[in-house]
């Protein structure tokens, strides 16, 4: 049993910042039932006297809004060590977002090995290098505008990298999540919503049927800002097929030697 106030986070995060409305349900659990699961706490490397999470952040969280006591297990752990029983908690954990697990990896390769990763996060060498690419290519600061995501997987995540293909669609990403319209929706809604906005949209177009003077199919034309395409069916129209593929080079030639 520890007094919360002795008690810091591990040094590397692993969720986004928390609101208050999140915790709330916890906080009401613990209220009337009390902490039916200890966390897991070292103690602190730097600071005697004070001891380092390893995983129980919310549950710390909860009962130091309660004001009571926190139970706890301590465990002298290395900082590898810590960061495995950390990240294998979260594997466990259905509420950590994709988007916190590809963090957390982030943070871990800035001073552990990939192995190390992969034990701690219980992944694969493809798994943790599609994470990183991911992170590594979203800025970090768009990721807290959006938000964990609940709801959004790896495949979203990774078309929204995709989408982020220079410095100015980046900051037309950060200028509209930032729109107050856009800010008070939810963080998967908020997600969705920026990907729609940074996805190319379908463009209009232009169907017509050229046909003969005896009212005979000869080619369909599908007409778009980028496109122009003239499809002959050759069960209709075989000799016209044949006809245009034979003079197409020609037909070029004189465009060609107009310009």
């Amino acid at each position: 049993s520890l007094n919360p106030a002795d008690i810091d986070p591990s040094f590397i995060p692993d969720r986004m910042p928390a609101s208050e409305e999140a915790d709330a349900g916890l906080v009401e659990a613990i209220r009337e039932q009390g902490q039916q699961v200890p966390i897991l706490v070292r103690p602190h490397p730097d600071f005697p006297g004070r001891y380092q999470v390893a995983f129980g952040h919310r549950r710390l969280r909860a009962v130091t809004s309660l004001g009571i006591p926190v139970k706890a297990v301590v465990r002298d752990l290395s900082d590898e060590q810590l960061v495995v029983a950390q990240g294998q908690e979260n594997n466990e954990r259905r509420d950590l977002t994709y988007i916190e697990k590809a963090r957390f990896a982030q943070k871990l390769q800035m001073r552990f090995p990939r192995d190390t990763i992969m034990a701690a996060m219980s992944l694969h060498k493809g798994d943790l290098s599609n994470m990183l690419s991911v992170v590594g290519r979203i800025p970090e600061d768009l990721v807290d505008l959006i938000g964990p995501a609940p709801s959004v997987g790896r495949r979203n995540w990774m078309d929204l990298a995709d989408q982020l293909s220079s410095s100015q669609v980046k900051e037309a990403a950060r200028a509209y999540v930032r729109e107050p319209s856009v800010a008070a929706l939810l963080s998967e809604e908020r997600f969705k919503s920026l990907l729609d906005f940074l996805k190319p949209k379908a463009q209009a177009k232009k169907t017509g049927v050229w046909s003969s003077e005896t009212g005979g199919r000869l080619a369909k034309v599908v007409e778009s800002d980028r496109k122009l395409d003239i499809s002959i069916d050759k069960n209709e129209a075989p000799e016209f097929a044949d006809f245009v593929l034979e003079h197409l080079q020609a037909l070029f030639a004189e465009y060609r030697s107009k310009q």
